[in-house]
This record gives C-alpha cells, sequence and structure tokens, in this order.
C-alpha cells in the first residue's frame, strides 16, 4: 500500500511521491529557545518522530533537520532570568531542549542549526530577493513585497487585498503595503519589544536589551526576521526544494505563508511539495497548550511523573492531525494502554522462553491475530500516519497473547515469537517505545515495586525455610490479583 498524506498546500489526501525515490528530505520547524518545551512542543516532536521512522521503515533515507530560533525578543525578555544574554538564555533552554528530546527516546536530526550560525546566507537570500523585485530596503530594514508574488497565499487560502498588517506597528510607516512582512530589521531590540514577554524576575528593559546580538549586512546593523530564518537554514542543509515540511497548525499563517513566498521567489523553484501541519494540543480548559498562557506541563514533568513511554503512548494515542486533549484523565488512560503492551510483550517473551514453549502446538487465532495486526499496522500508518489505528493493531496482538496463555498450558513457540518480534518491530521500531526500561512512573509502577518488595522478602522467607510463611505471602499477593509463578530463573508475576 502506497503512503498517502494530507498536504495542506492542496487540501488534499495524495500519494507520497519524493523526488529521490531513495530518500526523503524532512524539515520541522523547532522552538523558539525562550521557554521550557512543553507536552504541546513533544506532540510535534513525537509524531515527526514517528514519520521519520516509518519513512525509514518504507526504505526510505531520511534526511531531518530541525532548527533552533536563538535570535528572538522573547528570548530577549528572559535575560537576568534564565541567563545574562540573549546568547546565554537561548544556550541555557537548547541544553534543556536537547536533554527533553532524549528523555523522549526521539531519533536524532541530521542537525539541529540555530539561527545565530546562519546570519550570512540569510544575508545572501535577502540580497537574491532584492535583486530579483521582491523585496525592498527602507531605512536600513528590508521587507518583503506580498503583491510581487502572485500566488501569495496559496497555502493558507489568503487574500492579499483582504490580509491584516504583518509585524510590528511601528514598521508600517516603512512598507509599501501593511501586509509585507519584515526580512530584515534595523537595529536593535527596544524595551517596548519585550514588554508583553517579561517577567518580574527579569532584568530591565534597558539592561536585558542591550545584550541582545545584532549583526552586519549591506543595509544596516540589525537582525534577522522570523521568517527568513527556516527558508535559509532548510536551503543551506537539506536543498532549494524539499519532500515534507512539518510544523504546528498555528504556523500555516503567516510563518509558512512567508517561507513559501520568500523561497519560491529566490528559488524559482516549489520550495516544499507536502506539507503537514500537527494539530495542537488542548489543555483540559479546552484552550490550546501554550507557553503564552501557561496552561502547560512541561516535557521534563511529564515525563518524571508518567514517563516517557507513557507520554509517547499518549501522544500517539491520536493521530497527527486530529485534535487531542491533555487531562490526568487522558494521561491516566495512556499510562494503562502502556502498561498492557508492555505486559502482554514480557508475558509474551517469558512464555516463548519457557520450558512450555512448544514446537507442535499451534494456536491459530494468535498467528493469524499477529499477520493481521502487521497488516492493519502498516494500512494505518500509510494512511497519513494515522498512529490511532495503529496503535489499536498493537493491542489486538496483546490481547490474542493474553487469551493464548490464559487459555493454554502448553504454547505455541512460534507464535509467541512472532508476537515479539513483532511488539518490537512495531511498537518498539515504529513507536519509540522502550521496552528495556522499568520506568518509576505513576500508580502502576509503585505497585510494581511494591509486589517486587513481598516477593523479595518471600524469598528471603523460603531461603530460611519458612515456607508456611512464603506460601501466605504467596496467597495475599494472589488476593490483591498478583499471579505469582516460580519458575528455575525466580518469581515471575502479573496483574490479573
Amino acid at each position: 500500500m502506497t503512503l498517502r498524506v494530507t498536504n495542506t498546500l492542496t487540501g488534499e489526501r495524495e500519494d507520497f511521491e519524493p523526488q529521490d525515490p531513495d530518500s526523503v528530505l524532512l524539515y520541522y520547524c523547532g522552538l523558539t529557545t525562550s521557554d521550557p518545551a512543553h507536552l504541546g512542543h513533544a506532540r510535534g516532536w513525537v509524531h515527526v518522530d514517528v514519520m521519520h521512522r516509518w519513512l525509514e521503515e518504507l526504505g526510505y533515507d531520511v534526511r531531518h533537520v530541525e532548527n533552533f530560533t536563538d535570535v528572538n525578543e522573547k528570548i530577549v525578555a528572559r535575560v537576568g532570568e534564565d541567563g545574562d544574554s540573549e546568547a546565554d538564555v537561548a544556550r541555557s533552554y537548547i541544553r534543556d531542549i536537547l536533554r527533553d528530546m532524549r528523555s523522549l527516546n526521539l531519533l536524532r536530526a541530521e542537525v539541529y542549526p540555530r539561527v545565530s550560525e546562519h546570519v550570512p546566507e540569510i544575508v545572501d537570500l535577502v540580497e537574491t530577493l532584492i535583486e530579483r523585485g521582491y523585496a525592498y530596503e527602507s531605512n536600513g530594514s528590508v521587507y518583503f513585497d506580498v503583491t510581487a508574488f502572485d500566488e501569495y497565499g496559496k497555502l493558507s487560502n489568503q487574500d492579499v487585498e483582504t490580509l491584516d498588517a504583518q509585524g510590528d506597528p511601528d514598521e508600517r510607516a516603512e512598507k509599501r503595503n501593511p501586509a509585507d512582512f519584515a526580512l530584515w530589521k534595523a537595529g536593535s531590540v527596544a524595551p517596548d519589544d519585550i514588554a508583553e514577554h517579561r517577567h518580574e524576575e527579569a532584568a530591565p528593559p534597558e539592561e536585558a536589551c542591550a545584550t541582545a546580538e545584532t549583526y552586519e549586512s549591506p543595509w544596516s546593523e540589525g537582525r534577522p526576521g522570523w521568517h527568513i530564518e527556516c527558508s535559509a537554514m532548510s536551503m543551506t542543509h537539506l536543498d532549494e526544494t524539499i519532500d515534507i515540511h512539518v510544523g504546528g497548525q498555528d504556523l500555516v499563517f503567516p510563518h509558512h505563508e512567508n517561507e513559501i513566498a520568500q523561497s519560491e521567489a529566490a528559488t524559482g523553484q516549489p520550495f516544499a511539495r507536502y506539507w503537514l501541519h500537527v494539530r495542537l494540543l488542548d489543555a483540559a480548559d479546552e484552550e490550546k497548550m501554550s507557553s503564552s498562557l501557561g496552561n502547560f506541563e512541561t516535557v521534563a514533568e511529564a515525563v518524571d511523573r508518567y514517563g516517557a513511554n507513557a507520554v509517547r503512548t499518549f501522544l500517539l494515542s491520536t493521530a497527527y492531525h486530529n485534535e487531542a486533549v491533555y487531562s490526568a484523565e487522558t494521561m491516566g488512560e495512556a499510562s494503562e494502554r502502556w502498561e498492557r503492551l508492555r505486559r502482554g510483550r514480557e508475558r509474551a517473551r517469558q512464555a516463548r522462553d519457557s520450558v512450555d514453549a512448544r514446537t507442535k502446538v499451534t494456536d491459530e487465532n494468535l498467528r493469524e491475530t499477529v499477520a493481521d495486526a502487521r497488516e492493519d499496522f502498516a494500512a494505518a500508518m500509510n494512511d497519513d500516519f494515522n498512529t490511532r489505528r495503529a496503535l489499536a493493531a498493537l493491542e489486538e496482538i496483546v490481547g490474542a497473547v493474553n487469551t493464548h496463555l490464559d487459555g493454554h498450558d502448553e504454547y505455541d513457540y512460534r507464535a509467541l515469537r512472532d508476537a515479539v518480534d513483532a511488539l518490537d518491530e512495531l511498537a518498539g521500531g515504529v513507536f519509540g517505545l522502550d521496552f528495556s526500561t522499568a520506568e518509576p512512573t505513576g500508580e502502576a509502577s509503585v505497585a510494581e515495586q511494591l509486589v517486587e518488595l513481598l516477593l523479595s522478602v518471600r524469598e528471603e522467607e523460603r531461603a530460611a525455610g519458612n515456607y508456611d510463611r512464603a506460601d501466605a505471602l504467596r496467597d495475599e499477593l494472589e488476593a490483591l490479583g498478583v499471579e505469582v509463578q516460580d519458575t528455575d530463573e525466580g518469581p515471575e508475576y502479573r496483574f490479573e
């Protein structure tokens, strides 16, 4: 089955056909490094990570680039709170973001370019736009003329004639058209630019703004505009035309619209063949989760509370293009789903490796379920990366494993082997769930720790010859819904 994706540019579900049949160029709009990463950011990360993994599963060589915006007035607003300068603040947050990425078991991108490293490429791109008649200088700043690019608005379905003004109000006197957007901004950051972003504990505005980075250009010493940055970094590390551009739904306009205009005006080539947009994560109050609203849970907090596997399961329980709501209830459900997957896979592994796994025992239901689940998983992922349906296919395997083990004293070795392999390849390799970690997270893991403590006490009693007490501990555990089985390698248990 061919991979099909929903292309925001056309509004259609389309067959995915990269420029090179062997490789995929994928760019993801990364974070502005001014706040801790929250679960809304993690939703984009995890879904892009699974897209990357599935594309590799399909046989493509994936070149994945994700940027850091480390030059921005929001970063300057954090000076004195998270660092002594704009560069220090950005460095501090990049360090934390990289830590959060690793904690979620994300595949590494090919590169993580930073705006501050790519000012020469940005200046070159702006010069090209001026030479080609798509941009103009005004008082040391440079603006893109939206009326010069005939296809402006094709991504967001905006009409140039009805567009509101873009950029800061004080730019309007410099622009030919209120909808024109800045490619280069003369000067530094002014105190008024950071007023709405400051926290009380930050440095005084004048002091913070004095640390803002500025750069030389043919027009003025100044700073790059936000939109031009991604175009320059994408074309530097990938190509003039890329296959997939992914970003949050809130970036369709103006950011991605402006990326298309400036990139295609400069090169005369399509900028991205497929635009995929991740829906925002809503908090329980039905507002989008965002740093500005303060209604977020950071990635670090969520991973510490629930564990990376439960967080990934939560985020993948809804397809990237559908609405998702974060709450204690939805996270609890995700934790339970992860625990079912983990326990099912562990039961299958233990039974496969046990003396009761036999060559001539056959369970056609389990074998067929595993084979069907593989097909269903692939069909779901090829249907616009539908992780919700793919997760349901994994749960079918676990259900069939449990039915097999609960209904037999001797096991179908081949079917259990196939079940474990499927879970390792699909849940592990594609979904990025890590079955090798024992995470101290949530109520379920606390229960496991208590069970293991009681089992260790029981083993001590058995070693001391107190068999009645050891049997009593096992009976008490079974009364609480914990089935204990003694094996040559020690006691094993499962929650009934």
